[in-house]
């Protein structure tokens, strides 16, 4: 698979809520990192903490970029998403912009740049 494939996979694996799946294209070392200084390195904490914040989410790519350099790569992706709020309230085009980094085409790496806050301020 390319890098991009890789991502395309975790992204719909944790998208379908698919841990499992997910979890297996991660390195023994992955770490992701959200807005506001959020850094873990579980997928089941991810969750957890995703689970006081909205109800779900669903993102719509507009590009994704591709830097190979052999055992190494990085993976942008860009989008908006959309869901709903705690309090039942959508969420409605919120944008955003991933990097992943691979080595031997495991992920090792993500972080997560968006407007949630912004667009959303009750889901801080």
């Amino acid at each position: 698979m390319t890098p991009e494939q890789i991502v395309r996979d975790y992204l719909a694996a944790m998208e379908a809520r698919d841990l499992e799946r997910a979890g297996a294209l991660l390195d023994a070392e992955f770490k992701m990192c959200f807005p506001g200084g959020i850094c873990l390195t579980r997928l089941a904490d991810l969750q957890a903490w995703a689970a006081t914040r909205y109800r779900f989410v669903n993102k719509r790519y507009e590009g994704f970029d591709t830097l190979d350099k052999g055992e190494r790569a990085i993976v942008y992706c860009r989008g908006v998403f959309n869901g709903e709020a705690l309090d039942g309230t959508p969420i409605r085009d919120v944008r955003f912009i991933d990097r992943f980094e691979l080595r031997h085409g495991r992920l090792i790496d993500q972080q997560v740049w968006n407007d949630l806050a912004e667009v959303h301020p009750q889901t801080k």
